[in-house]
């Protein structure tokens, strides 16, 4: 499973504050904490704080100078993303993101192409976010084609299905489910499946037990991916168990302990 930290992200407020007066220290605790809990990526998001491509730059190399973990290069702003991916210093790297409009897989996939970068597509258009399962699907499909077209090989390719908050559309869980198992099926090996996995337990009391539980469900499913709180012990310990049962990892008495482990040293 590849755990892709979420917290430093602008939609949080301590993150906005570091990033309006550039103060470097709540990124660097942050992006510590991440890498000991065993992120894989850390995602790097300027968000509503700033438009200007130089801020992402500087984030970028705050990140990189806390942490050897490889980044997410987060905005929906080709010019943000190119100033992001300039910034690093040769380490792997994920653009985030591009959807399936026209004009944006014209813009964002070149960038990763050109960056060496993997691509997260989200299954998202000019219409909107998907409601259904086969808008998920021809979205995501779309996103893939343009992608493998350009040159990126399926493992450089990670699909999102958009998740919902369970609390405003419990519908749409079991239709993301779906789409995840649809996306599994076009190619050989198949692009990685991810979400953002906060998303559906937005404004919920239960968010840990929600988060967990789905987790496990979507890499029964076919998931391999999310953004996620890396710090959220339970969650990490439901992740560790799935990739148990999903014969993915030897079992071991000591199974919880051996995953923390491996991760934390940067291991697969």
């Amino acid at each position: 499973m590849i755990l892709i930290g979420e917290r430093i992200n602008a939609g949080f407020k301590d993150i906005a504050r570091a990033i309006r007066e550039h103060d470097p220290e709540p990124i660097r605790e942050w992006a510590r904490k991440q890498a000991a809990a065993g992120a894989d990526y850390i995602d790097v998001n300027i968000g509503a704080a700033s438009k200007d491509p130089a801020d992402m730059a500087w984030l970028i190399r705050v990140v990189q100078e806390a942490v050897p973990t490889p980044i997410s290069v987060d905005s929906n702003r080709p010019e943000v993303l190119r100033a992001g991916l300039e910034a690093l210093d040769g380490r792997p790297a994920l653009v985030n993101s591009t959807t399936a409009d026209d004009d944006k897989l014209a813009e964002i996939i070149p960038l990763a192409v050109e960056y060496g970068a993997g691509l997260i597509g989200v299954a998202m258009d000019q219409r909107g976010s998907p409601q259904d399962v086969e808008r998920r699907v021809e979205n995501g499909a779309k996103i893939f084609l343009a992608a493998t077209e350009a040159g990126l090989p399926p493992e450089r390719i990670f699909l999102d299905p958009v998740l919902m908050p369970i609390r405003f559309m419990q519908d749409q869980a079991v239709k993301v489910l779906e789409a995840i198992r649809e996306y599994t099926l076009l190619s050989d090996p198949p692009p990685h499946i991810s979400v953002g996995l906060s998303n559906i337990c937005s404004k919920t009391k239960e968010r840990s037990l929600i988060t967990r539980t789905f987790v496990v469900m979507a890499m029964a499913a076919g998931l391999d991916a999310a953004i996620c709180n890396v710090l959220d012990e339970e969650l990490m310990a439901a992740v560790a168990t799935a990739e148990v049962i999903l014969n993915k990892e030897i079992y071991s008495d000591d199974f919880l302990r051996v995953w923390a482990l491996k991760r934390s040293k940067g291991g697969e």
